[in-house]
């Protein structure tokens, strides 16, 4: 479909928006509004033009990400990867930050390098350095 232009936006379900309001801003997103509508919704944005939507009605139950954590595979979306263009920086970032990496840093053959984090909601989030800016 040619009409698509973008992303328009990424919809997480979390347990506090206070939580993760305060995890992603150190991220540099910032908070734009909400909670609003039914659901009910809050909105955060990257300068970049990255826009997520937290759901904000997530069960405080502890329970397992079942994309990602369990042994059966479930479909679905697994994660966010947030393109970046110095990998060490955002290593000494999250070093600082104390948000532990929970995989990578990675090199695949094209060059292309990556590292994953998890929200406190358990989502995960990928930091690529595409081929293109890591050579």
């Amino acid at each position: 479909m040619k009409e698509i232009v973008r992303i328009n936006h990424v919809g997480l379900r979390v347990k506090s928006l206070a939580i993760s309001r305060a995890f992603y801003e150190k991220l540099g997103f910032e908070f734009i509004e909400g909670p609003i509508g039914p659901e009910p919704v809050a909105v955060m944005e990257h300068p970049c033009g990255i826009n997520i939507n937290f759901i904000l009605n997530g069960s405080e139950d502890e329970v397992l990400n079942v994309l990602m954590d369990v042994p059966n595979k479930h479909t679905g979306f697994t994660h966010i990867a947030l393109e970046i263009n110095d990998i060490k920086a955002v290593q000494e970032r999250l070093a600082e930050l104390e948000f532990p990496v929970t995989e990578g840093p990675i090199t695949v053959p094209s060059g292309a390098m990556f590292l994953f984090i998890r929200d406190p909601d358990d989502n995960v989030i990928e930091f690529h350095l595409p081929a293109k800016l890591a050579n």
